[in-house]
């Protein structure tokens, strides 16, 4: 199965990058594992992961195609 990860903020800086193709991934752990191999860095950090824009705790099922964003903390004003 493919996954897109998105980066967002200071996410997107420290990874250099704005977005990830996975492919061959079979779990939602396998794909935090692999995005944290790829990019240690962002262990350092608070974030949030929302799987196609809702936001998930746990262990999500993905589906082929699915899109997982790494979000920073946001402010509003």
């Amino acid at each position: 199965m493919e996954i897109q990860v998105l980066f967002f903020g200071v996410l997107a800086e420290v990874t250099k990058t704005a977005f990830k193709h996975y492919r061959g991934v079979t779990s939602f752990e396998e794909l935090k594992m692999r995005v944290g191999d790829d990019f240690p860095e962002i262990a350092h950090y608070n974030f949030r992961i929302a799987v196609n824009n809702e936001l998930v705790n746990g262990d999500p099922l993905l589906k082929d195609g699915d899109e997982v964003a790494y979000m920073p903390p946001f402010a509003g004003g």
